[in-house]
């Protein structure tokens, strides 16, 4: 079902501010950024190899990142696994009794299609399934 990890995404204060770490220290180039209206948040996408590092900011005080920032601190949210069938990997993780947080696709940055599974089913871990076209 998975093809690969496509992302990690990272929760962070300012994307400006931690773009000085990955692009300074680590040698990695931002993408540019784009914001997501529907999930309050602004991201920016840092290639790297085969996948890319995604850093999240918190576009309102009730956007997901912002209470996660609130309760944990910046750091790993989530990782990505890239499917090919969104919808069929859904209704296999379902079939396994994954919970999910959305049993059917949404849209995320860069027009792909995500659903995201339960930390409650997945050992504690944020997974996001994301199809790209």
């Amino acid at each position: 079902m998975v093809l690969k990890i496509d992302h990690i995404g990272i929760a962070v204060n300012s994307i400006e501010d931690s773009l000085k770490f990955y692009e300074n220290v680590l040698g990695l180039k931002s993408a540019g950024t784009e914001v997501v209206a529907e999930q309050k948040v602004r991201v920016a996408f840092l290639p790297t190899g085969d996948s890319e590092v995604e850093l999240l900011e918190a576009t309102a005080e009730d956007s997901p990142i912002a209470k996660y920032i609130a309760k944990n601190g910046e750091g790993v949210q989530h990782i990505a696994y890239r499917v090919e069938n969104i919808e069929a990997a859904i209704a296999e993780m379902k079939a396994q009794g994954m919970r999910m947080i959305d049993e059917t696709p949404r849209y995320g940055a860069g027009g792909a299609k995500i659903a995201f599974c339960h930390p409650k089913s997945t050992g504690g871990v944020l997974v996001e399934l994301c199809q790209r076209d």
